[in-house]
């Protein structure tokens, strides 16, 4: 039984790779047709293989479409009137341009807390350029510090699309994320950005031109830094401070109560939302359609995401229907590889073999996911958990990731120096992340 039901296992994630590199179909059909094909491999019959389907997406999507549709709809707002730029500058200001990197790496760790990736280089590009023009020095010194940020936040700290995701489908709670992702991000977003980036910086001169378009709002009307970073900020710290008094206060009473549905993921960033809708779009000048259709069209990317999280969940759902999971966890045990580690392993291989960074999370998290049953873990270690699975999936950014190209044709490099540069220092994240969230997996526990 065990043999048929491993077979089963490596079978559907062979379909899964396949459909994914060859046949290069959308990830939200392939997983579910690799959850199908499990499914019925492993013995389970028409009717349970569908109604898996559903149970996973349903039981999924509850929580995170409306998580990732909130937050997209904060981060198109705070995109279209300058926040992010307004960040920057004001931290290159306190920072000074000899410590300009390290603003940079600031920047992009608080504004990839609402925007995409992609997003965050479009609009803070000409910062990098601008500090570039003005020091004469590569614009790597200033991009790599910027894409680390970027890239950490995105990775690893709520309510960001692929932490949030991964969280919910392992169990763990977005407060205990938040706090370790950043404790954890920070020295990730060091050695990636600022180390290796002022190593590289010395050796590959890079200049570019810049390709930006005009934010909604002009720069007299944009809101104050203290005002963006307060509503930036705002559900990051509702979120903690909920974690944080979930694992302290003991009782069900009003406060407890009180403080728990206003941290929840779902409060905050509705919270969020209106004073961003208000303080930042209204405020500023923006019309009631305008803000509509910033909206709107923020919501589009989301959709994917949506999609490709849910698929996740049904193949989680499949390991946890057929038992496979629990089969996977005792073998690991035997063995004595840390769940910490095959979490890392898993990501970071789904992560090279196909290139997104969400699909790795997401998948790795299903695999992951069903193993927890045979453990006891904290809920720091499950954070943890899923700091590991993130780092895994930030490694080794390269021909199959569409953040590879967007980097290179930003900073105008030939494929041998994007290897040099973003595939390398990406590499040099998810290690250090890795490592970090191994070493804080075995000593919390």
């Amino acid at each position: 039984m065990e043999a048929s039901l491993l077979l089963a296992v490596i079978a559907g994630a062979i379909v899964l790779l396949f459909l994914l590199l060859k046949l290069r179909l959308p990830a939200f059909i392939a997983l579910l047709i690799a959850s199908i094909s499990t499914g019925l491999l492993s013995g389970m019959s028409t009717t349970q293989v569908l109604q898996t389907v559903q149970d996973g997406m349903g039981g999924t999507l509850g929580f995170v479409a409306t998580v990732v549709g909130l937050g997209a709809i904060f981060g198109g707002i705070l995109e279209q009137t300058g926040g992010a730029r307004v960040i920057a500058q004001r931290l290159l200001h306190w920072f000074g341009e000899s410590r300009a990197p390290y603003a940079m790496m600031i920047t992009g760790f608080l504004v990839s807390i609402p925007v995409f990736f992609d997003v965050g280089i479009i609009i803070l590009f000409p910062l990098i350029q601008a500090l570039h023009r003005r020091t004469g020095k590569s614009l790597i010194h200033y991009a790599l510090p910027l894409l680390a940020g970027l890239a950490v936040t995105h990775a690893c700290i709520p309510p960001t699309p692929g932490p949030i995701a991964v969280a919910e489908i392992i169990g763990a709670s977005p407060g205990w994320v938040i706090l370790m992702g950043v404790l954890i991000g920070l020295p990730m977003a060091y050695c990636g950005g600022i180390l290796y980036g002022r190593y590289l910086g010395d050796r590959l001169y890079v200049t570019t031109e810049s390709v930006q378009g005009e934010p909604l709002v002009q720069d007299d009307q944009v809101p104050s830094f203290t005002t963006i970073t307060a509503i930036l900020l705002t559900p990051v710290v509702l979120m903690v401070i909920a974690a944080v008094t979930d694992q302290t206060y003991e009782g069900n009473g009003g406060f407890y109560s009180a403080i728990s549905f206003v941290g929840h993921p779902f409060t905050a960033l509705i919270i969020a939302n209106l004073l961003a809708w208000y303080l930042l779009g209204r405020r500023s000048g923006l019309t009631v359609d305008a803000l509509t259709k910033i909206t709107t069209k923020s919501l589009y990317p989301a959709g994917i995401i949506i999609l490709v999280t849910g698929a996740g969940g049904v193949y989680k759902q499949t390991l946890i229907d057929t038992g496979a999971g629990e089969m996977i966890a005792m073998s690991l045990q035997s063995i004595g590889l840390p769940i910490v580690v095959f979490a890392f392993l898993a990501s970071a291989l789904i992560r090279i073999l196909q290139g997104s960074a969400t699909v790795a999370m997401i998948t790795a998290g299903g695999l992951v996911a069903p193993l927890l049953a045979t453990y006891s873990l904290s809920p720091v270690q499950l954070a943890t958990l899923v700091i590991s699975i993130s780092s895994g999936a930030t490694l080794m950014s390269h021909l199959n990731d569409s953040g590879f190209w967007l980097v290179k044709e930003y900073l105008q490099l030939n494929e041998k120096d994007g290897f040099r540069t973003w595939t390398a220092a990406s590499t040099i994240i998810g290690l250090v992340g890795g490592s970090l969230a191994t070493i804080a997996f075995l000593v919390l526990g």
